[in-house]
């Protein structure tokens, strides 16, 4: 059985991933071929031409297209729910009793047309609960075959923000949905745009910004409570429509001029100061303290039970969260959707759709699943582009990158499959040596163009990780936090926060042995087999897809040094 998977229902983060007999082939997001980061208000249609081809799949041979947006009949609470909580915006409020379907009616043609012009003659359209794919994109993929608690945690999907249940025996049961406005996801998007950053991105800069901060300086309990079992977001202050929102400059906000009354002005610009950094703080201390409350009420007895967890939804990308649903003491392996946002809701919907045809869903192994490109069509892309790049091809290229690393340079590593999902795991990345002072505050200000405090990541061998993260819990995919071990901290300064914490990716050499050679060589030459890793791009920018692509960042940069796969780039 052949699945395509689409995203882009909540007009952002455009995706497309196939499944052929239940296993994952290929996946990607669409900004990264359109150069467009989020790809708001665009269709997936370069992602699914991608995914066709690298599947070697004919379109007419395509028995599903699944997509994670569907129906909401009058008769569920979801959209009185909806229509009660926003009554101070009625055009709101009535459309979601008289008209509630509209949307999915668009998206709904919208696929239909993405189908006829892919030539997708003989699937059968499905369309799937947005909270189900994210749910099914955690469980099916996992690979648990125990009873599993489900969180899944976003802003909004069609009406949804949390979804509570359990999977078992390949079957998700849900247990509780919450409804906007009351949404985490909402309440921490709304102080994301009060700190000064855009939603759907910045929401990575205030988990950034918060170590600086003290939670207990400001009290911001009152933006939502979770009492007898239901949470209630403030919107007299937060997650707002209509009329309430603060307006600056012709823009609407999802805040209200209350907050800015309380808080003051909303921060502008890069600067962390006073009081902006215990918001930051204060935010972050409170979403993680109702998230706890919610997962223990609704799904501590099944937690107990067998330990087992998966989370999905945007929430799942809080990475000082997910620390702290680990730490607790009856979770023995919390399985996070790497690619938790709405970019995963593609491959949550094929997921869903095939299981419920029978499909048995295999393990989510890695999530190189996007482009790849020979060495030829990176020579080919040097000799065309117009900056007249000069290039040597390389016998032993991962030992030649680690010796760049070990002499302090920052490096841009192209190499294999493109990684699905937001983080850069040894694909598409700028390394570094982390033992080298100044190398981060050097690719944040000359290279990523973005605020000095923003953290970098460790990639460390897994002979290493157990003794640098003093845990084994698996972490592949740069979606937890780990305390790092004291003895580590003069090793790598140039990895470890502001609290003392990584978000870190243990590599295997069976996922991924280029990069794990690399690491390799760089122990033999500075110690430690760790290497400072963040995205392959600048601030604003789409991670890069193309070898035409990192030449043109390479020029747009000071970077001095490109690996594209055996090939070494540099601009003299």
């Amino acid at each position: 059985m052949i699945v395509l998977g689409l995203s882009g229902a909540l007009s952002h983060d455009a995706s497309a991933a196939i499944l052929v007999d239940g296993k994952i082939v290929a996946a990607a997001e669409e900004e990264r071929f359109l150069r467009d980061k989020h790809a708001k208000n665009k269709f997936p249609y370069e992602a699914a031409k991608f995914c066709l081809k690298e599947a070697g799949v004919k379109p007419e041979d395509v028995d599903v297209v699944a997509f994670p947006y569907a129906e909401i009949p009058l008769s569920t609470n979801a959209r009185w729910h909806y229509a009660k909580r926003h009554w101070y915006a009625p055009d709101r409020a009535l459309d979601a009793i008289f008209n509630g379907n509209r949307r999915f009616r668009r998206n709904r043609d919208k696929s239909s047309a993405l189908m006829q012009e892919l030539g997708l003659t003989n699937a059968k359209f499905e369309a799937v609960e947005h909270h189900l794919a994210h749910a099914s994109s955690a469980y099916h993929l996992s690979g648990f075959k125990e009873k599993t608690a489900i969180v899944g945690i976003d802003g909004k999907g069609e009406y949804a923000t949390t979804f509570f249940g359990y999977g078992e025996k390949g079957k998700i049961h849900k247990i509780k949905e919450f409804y906007d406005p009351d949404s985490l996801g909402g309440l921490y998007g709304a102080m994301t745009e009060y700190l000064g950053f855009d939603m759907l991105d910045g929401e990575f800069k205030v988990m950034g910004m918060a170590p600086y901060g003290d939670a207990s300086k400001y009290d911001l309990s009152d933006l939502a409570k979770f009492e007898n079992g239901e949470l209630v977001v403030n919107t007299k202050l937060v997650n707002v429509v209509g009329m309430r929102r603060y307006k600056e400059n012709g823009k609407g906000y999802y805040f209200t001029p209350e907050l800015i009354k309380r808080l003051g002005a909303k921060r502008e610009g890069d600067e962390i100061d006073d009081p902006y950094i215990h918001y930051a703080a204060s935010i972050q201390a409170l979403l993680e303290k109702l998230a706890l409350e919610m997962i223990e009420y609704y799904l501590g007895d099944i937690i107990r039970e067998t330990g087992k967890v998966v989370m999905a939804g945007g929430v799942a990308l809080n990475v000082k969260l997910n620390q702290r649903i680990i730490s607790l003491p009856y979770v023995k392996e919390l399985f996070v959707q790497p690619a938790s946002g709405d970019n995963g809701t593609s491959l949550g919907a094929a997921t869903f759709a095939a299981n419920s045809a029978g499909e048995i869903i295999h393990k989510m192994e890695h999530v190189y699943l996007g482009p790849k490109f020979s060495s030829e069509e990176c020579v080919a892309a040097c000799e065309a582009h117009p900056e007249s790049p000069v290039f040597t091809k390389i016998d032993d290229f991962p030992k030649k990158a680690a010796e760049l690393l070990a002499a302090g340079n920052p490096l841009a590593w192209f190499q294999g499959h493109m990684e699905f999902g937001p983080r850069s795991l040894g694909c598409r990345s700028i390394l570094g040596d982390p033992s080298h002072p100044g190398v981060a505050d050097r690719i944040n200000a000359q290279i990523k163009y973005r605020e000095r405090w923003r953290p970098f990541c460790p990639s460390m061998l897994d002979k290493v990780a157990e003794d640098l993260l003093q845990t084994d819990h698996p972490a592949p995919y740069m979606t937890f936090t780990f305390d790092v071990n004291p003895a580590w901290h003069h090793r790598i300064p140039e990895v470890v926060h502001e609290d003392g914490t990584a978000r870190a990716q243990v590599v295997t050499r069976e996922t991924n042995p280029r990069y794990y050679e690399l690491i390799e060589h760089l122990e033999t030459l500075r110690g430690s087999a760790v290497v400072l890793n963040t995205s392959l791009n600048r601030r604003g920018e789409p991670m890069i897809c193309s070898p035409t692509d990192a030449l043109n960042m390479f020029y747009g940069c000071d970077l001095e040094y490109l690996m594209m796969e055996d090939v070494l780039v540099t601009k003299k």
